[in-house]
């Protein structure tokens, strides 16, 4: 049997009558859901210019609209290019030309963001008023292979300019299957899906497994007060999420009913140990954490038996890797307290060792695919370090990298251990520069209740872990921390402010004030 594109799924739905679509209090049949996108697909032919690439960009929220331009594209043969809303002005025509897009879906609500752009060539539709009906009737003569383009997807940006990440049929359709099988989803779930679809995480996570099993697809903007209303008003039985989400809907306030709802399973990334757990007592479901970016490439699995803070057990071919010295890296050494005592040795760049994985390549952009493939293996950007049993720890990103006093620190280590402390919510540790040399770490933090700088500096005395040299120089308590759209905190945006700490340690004290 030949692998499946998005287009031969959708097919196989253009006649069940089952429910595939809903937004608000409309709904729609998997047959209607597929017939407004032939329509939409039409369309959209018609004003393409066939001597240029056929790029759609949308520059849409979770609306009916997207999902029948992401359905559009999967019939049509054409490229959906995910649009980043939150862009503006230079950064958003920079994506749109670098995505080589030629037409741009649009809601009213963002087309003032299109306002004074250079768009020559570009032709601009709103969502709202066009008329859909207006294309050829003739049939799609594109038929898309797995390994044709599908979408364009940018990165979060949070290492430097988004980059966008080809995204192939198979590679909808073959994380659709794996997780249908590995999750146990079935064709009766509803998929609440209110995560931003112009991301990997709800196209992958969200719409593509629900093409696989006949789901129906419920769409939201994210809400962390509105969450449980809408579980119950769709009766979703799943849910995605990338970043922060649980611990924003943590952070409502609970009731006695809250384990009173449909939902049964919730998958995402980046979610840590404390917020999966307290999620899942308090809603009655199951959640499940993984490792993943947009390309796809590195695969790290959540197992059962995974240690407190470990991402869990690699994929086939993935290892951790010295940028500088290309080979691996041995295992981290903990001393009896578990600070880890070899960390200049220990940590470096997750890699696949097999080649590409699910990575297609950056559209447009030959010099940062090249960075990523490096002597025939794929360098994910990511620090991590593993433990003697092989299970892998994430360390942040390359940028990640602190020098305190002549020794090398990572960040992430740090933030899950600020992290335990039962008013800390969030947080991010940074590097401001060290008047002498090196770095001096400033932690960003967002609690939910009163914290003094004693109780602060109390409880990092009492992180056994957590050594000397990794007791931040300067503490800010934030009311929020800055995001993308996708809830990955932007630490570039926090360096370039003027540091205003509220509290500081003097270089040599335990205290802050």
């Amino acid at each position: 049997m030949s692998e499946p594109t998005v287009r031969t799924l959708l097919e196989a739905r253009a006649e069940d009558d089952s429910p595939g679509l809903a937004a608000g209090d409309r709904r729609w049949s998997w047959r209607e859901y597929v017939a407004v996108a032939r329509s939409r697909a039409a369309a959209l032919r018609g004003v393409l210019d066939p001597a240029r690439p056929p790029h759609v960009g949308v520059l849409l929220e979770n609306t009916p609209e997207m999902a029948f331009q992401l359905a559009a594209a999967g019939l049509g043969g054409h490229v959906v290019v995910g649009l980043n809303t939150t862009r503006r002005g230079d950064a958003l025509l920079a994506d749109i030309r670098r995505a080589d897009v030629q037409v741009i879906v649009v809601e009213d609500a963002f087309a003032g963001l299109l306002d004074g752009l250079a768009l020559d060539g570009v032709t601009v539709i709103s969502a709202s008023s066009y008329d859909w009906s207006s294309g050829p009737s003739e049939t799609v003569t594109t038929v898309p292979t797995p390994e044709s383009l599908f979408m364009l997807i940018f990165t979060s940006g949070t290492s430097g300019e988004p980059k966008a990440v080809r995204i192939t049929h198979a590679k909808i359709t073959f994380p659709g299957q794996y997780l249908t099988e590995k999750l146990g989803l079935v064709g009766s779930d509803v998929h609440y899906v209110s995560m931003p679809l112009f991301h990997s995480n709800s196209v992958m996570a969200g719409w593509g497994p629900a093409l696989t099993t006949g789901a129906c697809v419920a769409l939201a903007r994210f809400s962390a007060s509105g969450f449980l209303d809408d579980v119950r008003r769709y009766g979703a039985t799943y849910a995605n999420y990338v970043g922060k989400p649980l611990a924003y809907i943590l952070a409502t306030p609970a009731l006695p009913d809250d384990a009173v709802n449909p939902l049964r399973l919730v998958f995402g990334n980046e979610a840590g140990d404390r917020d999966t757990a307290a999620f899942s007592e308090r809603f009655g479901c199951r959640v499940v954490d993984g490792f993943g970016s947009t390309e796809n490439a590195v695969v790290v699995s959540r197992v059962e038996g995974t240690p407190p803070g470990s991402l869990g057990q690699p994929g086939p071919g993935v290892a951790v890797y010295s940028s500088s010295t290309g080979v691996e890296c041995p295992p981290a050494v903990f001393d009896a307290s578990g600070v880890v005592t070899n960390l200049e040795e220990c940590v470096g760049e997750l890699v696949n060792t097999q080649g590409m994985g699910q990575f297609a390549g950056y559209y447009n952009d030959e010099a940062a695919t090249a960075e990523r493939m490096r002597g025939g293996m794929y360098w994910s950007g990511d620090l991590a370090y593993r433990d003697a049993d092989g299970w892998v720890y994430f360390a942040g990103r390359t940028a990640d990298w602190l020098r305190v006093d002549g020794e090398n620190l990572a960040a992430a280590p740090i933030e899950r251990i600020l992290l335990r402390h039962p008013l800390i919510s969030e947080a991010a540790v940074y590097a401001v520069p060290d008047p002498s040399s090196g770095d001096q770490l400033v932690a960003a933090l967002v609690v939910s209740g009163p914290l003094t700088p004693a109780a602060f500096s109390e409880f990092l005395e009492a992180q056994s872990d957590l050594g000397t040299k990794a007791w931040p120089r300067f503490v800010q308590v934030l009311p929020e921390l800055p995001r993308t759209a996708t809830n990955k905190v932007l630490k570039r945006s926090l360096q370039d402010r003027p540091l205003e700490p509220t509290w500081t340690r003097d270089p040599r004290g335990r205290t802050y004030s």
